[in-house]
């Protein structure tokens, strides 16, 4: 892992490998389908609220990684995966050697990043994949990907007859767009191919062509950076009740409530760099865990206890309840043939009357002796 580390890295001990910033991008590119699950499994309990955000995730996702991306970006100088692996955007301050100089005689505020800067990074963080995901949606519903025609017994010329020409210059465009899109975005992951190369061979500073752009660059953080975002956040979170710096007087209840209400995002920004990773892995367990080679799956093929492949035993006869054992095939109310088999949840089988008659007065089985309600009870069809 030190040999990866130092890959590229030359004798600049803060400028991180090309496997810190392909990490990083990858936990990004994990949190819309995590926030998706989670609001996906919330929905279920209250659609009437959360369905419509389901709906239009892109949209939602994109509006508050866009508080949290400007946040990160104000108070520690990176993104939220950045930041999440210790690292941090600085300003270029020259070129060639003049750089070298610079940086080392102009630190603190001239490195970080102006507003100019911050914006131009929210775009390209949150804008640029935004724009990304509605087109890839786009050319998947207009029937992108392989073509239908390689599984269709049609003969070539008969499909050529087959197709109608476009009704207008929207279907046009359509067309336009999904024979396009393949060959744009290959171009566009091979100019970013370009660009993790010369990075990775230390023949530029840029990773990505934006950053270029922006004259900014990816760096590790040091101890100092830390100390200073430190000192920057706990400002920000300061005590709603501190003393006038002035007249060392305590504030009112109405300044603490209005300090106490403009701390809750600032928390909720900084705890989600421990709550969203936890939540990737658990994600990533429940995938796993679902899969054909996971936890689940093994079950299911070795029909475990629990999952389907075996029957479940009946539970034995409580000692409070029937004095002789209940023939197969017989009600195990009134020992005879049964009429419209029912199962109760204890696995013993009845006429429905004879059951629905006994939950209803005594509300157990009459074998085990255990609680049953009547809606537990299951006609056996067939």
């Amino acid at each position: 892992m030190e040999f990866l580390s130092d890959v590229g890295g030359g004798e600049d001990r803060h400028r991180p490998s090309f496997f810190e910033l392909a990490a990083q991008e990858q936990l990004r590119d994990l949190l819309a389908p995590v926030v998706r699950y989670i609001l996906s499994v919330c929905a279920q309990r209250n659609p009437r609220y959360l369905l419509r955000i389901v709906n239009r995730h892109d949209e939602f996702f994109a509006v508050v990684m866009f508080f949290v991306e400007r946040h990160y970006l104000k108070a520690w100088g990176a993104s939220f995966a950045e930041n999440f692996y210790g690292l941090k955007r600085r300003r270029v301050l020259g070129t060639g050697s003049d750089k070298t100089k610079a940086a080392v005689e102009l630190t603190g505020r001239s490195e970080k990043l102006g507003k100019n800067e911050i914006r131009t990074s929210l775009v390209f963080l949150i804008l640029v994949p935004y724009f990304r995901s509605k087109a890839q949606d786009l050319y998947e519903r207009l029937g992108g990907g392989v073509d239908s025609d390689l599984f269709s017994d049609t003969p070539a010329g008969q499909r050529s007859q087959l197709r109608t020409p476009p009704h207008s210059y929207l279907d046009a465009a359509y067309g336009m767009f999904r024979r396009g899109y393949p060959y744009a975005n290959a171009a566009y992951e091979l100019y970013l191919l370009s660009y993790n190369v010369r990075y990775l061979f230390n023949k530029s500073p840029y990773w990505r062509p934006w950053l270029s752009w922006m004259s900014v660059e990816v760096r590790r953080m040091s101890a100092d950076d830390y100390r200073a975002a430190h000192e920057t956040t706990s400002t920000l979170l300061s005590s709603p009740i501190r003393r006038h710096h002035t007249t060392g007087l305590l504030p009112s209840y109405a300044t603490i409530f209005r300090r106490s209400l403009s701390l809750v995002p600032l928390l909720s920004f900084e705890a989600l760099k421990f709550l969203l990773p936890t939540s990737i892995f658990f994600f990533r367990f429940l995938e796993w865990w679902y899969s054909s080679d996971g936890g689940y799956g093994r079950l299911r093929r070795k029909g475990g206890a629990g999952v389907e492949g075996k029957a479940l035993r009946a539970p034995p006869p409580a000692p409070s309840s029937k004095n002789h054992a209940v023939e197969k095939g017989l009600c195990c109310v009134h020992d005879g043939p049964m009429v419209n088999p029912t199962a109760l949840p204890t696995g013993w089988l009845g006429c429905y009357k004879c059951l629905h008659g006994w939950v209803e007065h005594k509300g157990v089985c009459p074998v085990t002796g255990s609680l049953v309600a009547l809606r537990e009870l299951r006609k056996i069809l067939g």
